[in-house]
């Protein structure tokens, strides 16, 4: 307790003693709207800065004295102010004039943002970003199938992404980076903007909601040194960053009807705007599809609405609520023979899953003053997904008989509250102070056992009582956290960081003791496993005159296992009672920036040191039938070399004019991941589980504002399903997952209010898979889609 008031008091001083700096800040606007990126110089001095997504901009620590503020902005005229600062804080309010044009209906000016990637910025709202790997895909920059999410399209960009594709719908994603296992993106921290989405964060995050590739803005990734921040993940942080309704008109409607191969069909529809300062936007999309393999098929509904309001000026208040249902049969996996006879067959029509998800946000935005700001968000998780089919051997025939039930519910919620504050420090330059505090509650209720015998979805038990085991999993953290910005000089910074954990998970239930030959005992279970730990980062940044960053940082990660994984019981995998919290660090280091506009680019290294990773070997049974064991492995450590480039070569060629885009992106990742500090002869020197050694994935892009047309390459090179890299098993839960590749085509023509969006996945029709799973939604190889052709229709008013 008296750690936690210390916390707060520091807290209340910082807040006490920077409130007395002077600032000057403002607001800028052009025709009404909002301008972002506008580049605002101030003099004498030689400070500068840029507009957030909001306008605004601030100088903190500005000593009494007259000043000339410069503006520049594309599409805008250059924009001068004489500014003095006397006794107290300076808030403006600008407006900027178009630039005048004899040829924009000919010519197109294009800036920065229009490349489909990006980085964070150093600060953005109330985090921290310096020196820290970090990638940006803005949506409304590339050409790719969004009716269907396909992530090969999606997340092109973003560097060493190992992508698990078996879901042409695209309601569940699997990514996993830097040689992290992609399950359900259950090894990065899993955001929507900005709060957590994933079924447990704590102890099971899994993440059975996707939002609407239509629905977002961009996409952020930060890279594990985001365990500051964010939570101890080795992953880093995904948040999908979504639309606002426009600031600039009380109404806009969008409406995208899509239709294409094996019966898919998505309608997604939004509305969104601005008045009287109430922002709003809502979305609702209906998609459905009977895919490519017998028994399968699905439905889905997800609702999103956001409002906000400014109560003050320094005052705003969000709200947002997001639902989900989903529904799907599942067709099964598939032996290694039986996918090279014919992969679009299926040996289970029993299989169904379903999901509902009901998320609940509300934030509160302060500005303290034009130097200090305060976030606090408070969010909270009901939802519940149900596994029901047969998990047995895929080599042998369906039994027939009851089917295996494991259903899940999620009563969850958190809060978190932010300070940043930037200040002056080192001759003059700004520094930046994030100071936060996170409480999170977990609760997890797991059932499984026996249930209905025919065919449909059915989800009871029966007995009603689950008759394999029945548990409820409370988990409470509580996490404290500091970051800085020390801005040496106006080029070099240094941003270390500090973390403090308290996990506390615990398991009350009972499960069922399989015995042989007698009748299954019940086995009463409680456990409580505390701990509390301190991490700590450092980061590094140094900015060139010409647009290029040096950066480099090294934090450390934490990952702890959860109890909800101990007692499923499953024929094609078993787990390690004795389980440990998995440590190790992350340190990557690079060279990012842009070039005239026409070219953005970041090329990294980086080392990920696992101790005590958890992985799969495969064993035998007493049958001598071969299942996976999911264990403390041993020790591990990922080495590799990461590099994005994208590029307009018209806007090279014309001096940055130009009618049309040719644009070219190239994503390459080469990845050394092997088992090490091990004595195990069949895991020594083996290389980790679902880590292709090679990425690669390029595209090529030509259009304008009104038309574009895309090619994208993908290849991902042979890897492994389990520790000790085996070729093949019977069962085919374990074995060599194929190198691959695929290539898609898309293409896209808006006039005025209507738009025409049109792609083929896996142009060559390529047969290939990604993933063996040893339970849902296997247990087998699960095959990837074959080619498929769609068509979406756009009103836009």
């Amino acid at each position: 307790m008296r750690r936690w008031v210390c916390l707060a008091g520091m807290l209340l001083f910082t807040v006490a003693v920077y409130a007395q700096q002077l600032s000057l800040s403002g607001r800028i606007e052009m025709n009404g709207t909002i301008v972002d990126g506008a580049i605002v110089k101030l003099t004498p001095g030689g400070l500068s800065t840029t507009t957030d997504e909001k306008g605004n901009f601030s100088f903190p620590g500005v000593a009494p004295g007259n000043y000339e503020l410069t503006i520049q902005r594309v599409g805008a005229e250059e924009y001068k102010q004489k500014v003095t600062v006397r006794s107290e804080n300076v808030i403006l309010t600008l407006r900027l004039t178009p630039a005048k044009s004899t040829q924009l209906d000919d010519i197109v000016v294009y800036s920065a943002n229009e490349h489909g990637a990006g980085k964070l910025r150093q600060v953005e709202g109330t985090a921290i970003y310096a020196g820290k790997k970090t990638e940006v895909v803005n949506i409304a920059n590339i050409n790719a199938n969004l009716a269907t999410n396909n992530p090969r399209q999606v997340y092109g960009r973003i560097v060493g992404l190992n992508i698990w594709e078996y879901d042409g719908g695209g309601v569940q994603l699997g990514i996993g980076g830097r040689g992290l296992n992609p399950s359900r993106v259950s090894n990065f921290n899993t955001r929507q903007n900005g709060y957590d989405i994933s079924a447990d964060a704590l102890g099971y995050p899994e993440s059975y909601y996707t939002p609407p590739t239509e629905a977002i803005e961009r996409i952020e990734v930060v890279r594990g040194a985001a365990s500051l921040q964010y939570g101890t993940q080795f992953g880093g942080l995904v948040n999908f960053q979504l639309k606002k309704g426009p600031a600039d008109k009380p109404f806009e409607f969008i409406s995208r009807q899509t239709g294409g191969s094996f019966g898919f069909f998505n309608s997604f529809n939004s509305i969104g705007g601005t008045t009287h300062k109430l922002n709003y936007y809502s979305y609702f999309q209906y998609k459905r599809a009977d895919s490519w393999r017998a028994n399968s098929h699905f439905n889905q509904q997800t609702a999103y609405i956001h409002v906000d309001y400014p109560i003050t000026d320094k005052l705003k208040i969000t709200g947002e609520y997001t639902f989900m249902h989903y529904l799907a049969q599942q067709p099964g996996g598939l032996t290694d023979s039986d996918f090279d006879k014919d992969p679009s067959m299926s040996v289970r029509s029993r299989n169904w899953f379903k999901v509902d998800w009901n998320l609940y946000n509300i934030t509160f935005d302060y500005q303290i003053n034009s130097s200090t700001k305060l976030n606090w968000r408070s969010y909270a998780l009901r939802a519940g997904r149900e596994a029901l089919g047969i998990l047995s051997y895929i080599n042998r025939p369906d039994p027939g008989g009851p089917r295996d039930l494991l259903a899940d519910t999620y009563r969850n919620y958190g809060s978190e509250l932010r300070l940043l504050h930037q200040y002056r420090l080192f001759n003059g330059q700004t520094s930046s102070l994030l100071t936060g505090v996170r409480v999170y509650k977990g609760l997890t209720y797991r059932d499984q056992g026996d249930a209905d015998a025919g065919s449909g979805a059915v989800f009871n038990f029966d007995p009603k009582e689950p008759n394999l085991s029945s548990y409820k999993f409370p988990g409470t953290n509580i996490a404290a956290f500091a970051e800085n910005i020390f801005q040496i000089t106006d080029k070099w910074s240094i941003t270390p960081g500090v973390r403090f954990e308290h996990i506390s998970t615990k398991a009350d239930g009972y499960y069922y003791k399989i015995m042989r030959f007698v009748p299954n005992v019940k086995m009463p279970e409680q456990k409580e496993n505390n701990r509390s730990f301190v991490l700590f980062g450092i980061g590094t940044s140094y900015q060139f005159k010409s647009g290029i960053e040096l950066y480099a940082n090294i934090s450390q990660n934490y990952r702890s296992i959860n109890f909800n994984d101990l007692r499923v019981q499953n024929d094609n995998a078993k787990v390690d009672s004795l389980l440990k919290d998995e440590t190790g660090f992350t340190a990557d280091g690079g060279v990012r920036g842009k070039l005239n506009d026409w070219l953005y680019f970041d090329a990294s290294i980086f080392l990920l040191r696992y101790n005590d990773r958890i992985g799969s070997i495969f064993t035998k049974d007493q049958d001598n039938m071969v299942y996976r064991l999911r264990t403390n492995v041993a020790d591990s450590r990922n080495i590799g070399f990461e590099s994005l480039i994208e590029a307009d070569l018209l806007k090279l060629l014309s001096a940055g004019v130009s009618r049309h885009r040719l644009s070219v992106y190239t994503n390459f990742a080469l990845i050394d991941s092997r088992y090490i500090n091990t004595q195990e002869t069949a895991i020594k020197d083996k290389l980790v589980e679902y880590v292709p050694p090679v990425l690669f994935r390029t595209g090529l892009s030509f259009g304008n504002k009104k038309y574009n047309i895309t090619y994208q390459y993908s290849y991902v090179a042979r890897q492994y399903s389990d520790a000790t890299n085996a070729e093949f098993t019977p069962t085919a839960v374990d074995g060599v997952v194929p190198a691959y590749q695929v290539m898609d085509m898309s293409f896209s023509y808006q006039w005025r209010w209507l738009g025409i969006f049109a792609s083929i996945n896996n142009l060559a029709n390529a047969k290939y898979f990604t993933r063996r799973a040893d339970g849902y939604p296997g247990p087998g190889i699960i095959p990837s889609d074959r080619r498929g052709y769609y068509l979406t229709l756009q009103v836009k008013i």
